[in-house]
């Protein structure tokens, strides 16, 4: 297990933001088709500090649409996450976030902002 800590900058208003994290393996696949890897992030408390870390045991199967291709069209290196719902965490420059991966698999988080709206009729 490798273990991937993601320190986060003070902003303002944290409230507003959110953290998407995304695990999988970079390979080479067609263009076209959808790929996802099979597994599970688990989520355990610390014992003894009550914070929380991200665990995936193990990463699944490779699955994917199939749409067909021109079999001569070239491979391209891809990020492939793992499937299922987005994970969503709450922004908090306070603490790092802690995930344990298999070794070979890349960390990689997006950040989300809700953004103000002007209330119309």
């Amino acid at each position: 297990m490798v273990r991937h800590v993601i320190s986060l900058p003070t902003q303002e208003n944290e409230s507003a933001l959110r953290v998407e994290l995304l695990i999988g393996k970079t390979v080479r696949t067609d263009a076209r088709n959808r790929y996802f890897f099979g597994g599970t992030l688990e989520t355990e408390r610390i014992p003894g500090w009550g914070f929380e870390r991200y665990v995936l045991r193990k990463l699944g199967p490779m699955a994917g649409t199939l749409i067909a291709i021109d079999p001569d069209e070239p491979q391209v290196e891809r990020f492939i996450s793992l499937g299922g719902e987005a994970r969503l965490l709450h922004y908090n420059s306070q603490l790092p976030l802690v995930v344990y991966v298999p070794d070979g698999v890349e960390v990689r988080y997006r950040l989300w902002r809700a953004d103000p709206m002007p209330y119309s009729r």
